[in-house]
């Protein structure tokens, strides 16, 4: 361990001497540090455990997947800390300064993607059932450690850990956000960069809106077109653009490497012009529609009763599942104004069946649960209770993104910037205070999967507006989803967000300022 070497000067060199002192030996107190979102269980030891240019992150045995989750860490803690850190093997105890990791497989109550983090003097042992529950544990090591340490380049030290044990787990299997990438359409890197900020914050899904009335984003082989023409345009007339299926795949394995599953969605029957401006065939009147720029919705349908509409949907639902190690599918479903409900019943029926002889679960926007759910089928509850007290009634679970709460496309207040309100105005503290389990009586926690926060995008057409919508209130999600609701409330919370805000300038994340909130001026630590 590092000594604090101590200067005497000529003028106070005993006041100077016992202040260098005090703040060497200063105790740090693990359940005082700032973690989003909150663990399930902290006890604090009162010490410190220091990264020095002799700690290495040691993973047990020779698992390739263990390492790769030694060198992201090493790969976060490298360029700032200039220490050098290198993954090393073992399947010794873990040496005297260094950072363990491993799989214990025994500890029921951690699941999937709990983890127990055990930091003393000399070690940091981080111990969980799966990979995905040291992924998740790593995060926690990164925010124990100053805001700085997210830097690009060289920053001073010292590099401390408050010493203690953390147990912590998730409250919610699936705890995701969704990215409408039709609307305005982003990157391959800008998507990549908003998967790194949903994986520091634990989150472990990411929906894609891929096609809807303004543009289609995923190549599909066996119909060209409709990327060729239909992936051509964006709200306001910007030019566009796609993913082409080895682009989509690059996605889903950067995903997959932080343990963020992508759920991709296909919406319909409604939300569909950029389709039916592809392939002529694909509407009623058998002339294809003009490419639509605009921002009005409900205008647009599949020809429901043509059985090339049937072979084209099966044609993009076999593409894409191949395409997906993820369990589940979207299939949209909402506002689909212009199919009558005697058509849409049975068209929501059969796509069901199509989705699952590729192999996948269903999931789609409330309005579903006005058709026959299949077995797993999942209904979002996004605009109307009673549609997801239909979908509990027939066995299904619930996704709880409810518009008045959870949209990211919603405004701040009336000067936001970026957004609309026809939802509501979803400050920070509004985004926070709700419980999934009690928001419809209807609808109790064992009927929900998760949570997921949506991001429309009319209103942004790049990452740095995005992120403004997204945070913070991207992280108020995340706890939502993670943490129980017995630990959660806004006092605390906004404390502990007060502190993300260095964190997240030092991730160069756009954040909205919120006044509700006293965020720190700079890292205390």
């Amino acid at each position: 361990m590092k000594k604090t070497k101590l200067k005497r000067l000529a003028f106070g060199g005993l006041v100077m001497t016992v202040i260098l002192v005090q703040t060497a030996c200063k105790p740090s107190d693990l359940s005082k540090e700032n973690l989003i979102p909150r663990p399930v269980s902290v006890s604090a030891t009162g010490s410190s455990f220091d990264l020095t240019d002799q700690t290495d992150i040691f993973i047990q045995g020779e698992s390739v997947e263990l390492k790769q989750i030694g060198q992201y860490l090493a790969d976060k803690l490298n360029p700032s800390t200039a220490l050098g850190i290198e993954v090393k093997t073992t399947v010794d105890a873990p040496v005297p300064g260094n950072i363990f990791l491993s799989l214990s497989g025994s500890d029921a109550e951690l699941g999937e993607e709990g983890y127990e983090l055990t930091i003393t003097g000399k070690t940091v042992n981080l111990v969980a059932n799966k990979p995905a529950g040291l992924f998740r544990g790593v995060q926690t090591i990164r925010q124990l450690l100053p805001a700085k340490v997210e830097m690009g380049d060289k920053q001073k030290g010292p590099w401390k850990l408050a010493t203690g044990v953390i147990r912590d787990y998730p409250a919610y299997g699936y705890r995701g956000s969704m990215l409408d990438v039709a609307r305005h359409f982003f990157t391959v890197d800008e998507v990549k960069s908003l998967i790194d900020k949903l994986a520091y914050y634990k989150m472990n899904v990411l929906h894609l809106h891929l096609s809807d009335d303004q543009g289609w984003r995923i190549e599909i082989k066996s119909w060209p077109n409709l990327t060729a023409h239909g992936g051509k345009t964006e709200v306001g007339g910007g030019e566009g653009g796609f993913y082409t299926q080895e682009q989509y795949s690059d996605i889903v394995k950067y995903a997959q490497d932080r343990y963020i599953t992508i759920v991709p969605e296909i919406d319909m029957p409604g939300h569909t012009n950029a389709a039916l401006a592809s392939y002529a065939e694909l509407n009623c009147s058998g002339k294809a529609t003009e490419l639509y720029t605009g921002t009005e919705v409900g205008f647009s349908t599949f020809c429901t009763n043509k059985e090339v509409t049937y072979k084209f949907i099966d044609d993009v639902i076999r593409e894409l599942a191949a395409l997906t190690p993820g369990e589940y599918l979207h299939i949209g479903g909402d506002e689909s104004h212009a199919t009558k409900i005697e058509d849409y019943i049975p068209f929501m029926n059969r796509v069901q069946d199509m989705v699952i002889a590729h192999g996948k679960k269903v999931l789609a926007w409330d309005e579903i649960a006005l058709a026959t759910l299949k077995p797993n089928t999942v209904v979002q509850y996004w605009a109307k209770a009673e549609n997801a007290i239909k979908g509990v009634a027939q066995g299904a679970k619930v996704l709880m993104s409810p518009a008045q709460n959870a949209y990211l496309d919603m405004q701040y207040d009336s000067t936001s910037v970026f957004g609309m309100h026809w939802a509501a105005y979803i400050e920070v503290d509004k985004g926070y205070n709700w419980d999934p389990a009690n928001l419809v009586p209807e609808i109790k926690k064992e009927n929900i999967m998760g949570i997921e926060a949506p991001l429309w995008s009319e209103t942004i057409s790049n990452l740095k507006e995005a992120e403004y919508l997204i945070f913070p209130r991207l992280s108020g999600y995340a706890e939502i989803g993670w943490t129980p609701v017995e630990l959660r409330n806004w006092d605390n919370y906004k404390i502990r967000l007060a502190s993300h805000g260095e964190r997240m300038k030092a991730m160069n994340i756009n954040f909205f300022p919120s006044k509700l909130v006293l965020w720190d001026s700079k890292d205390k630590k």
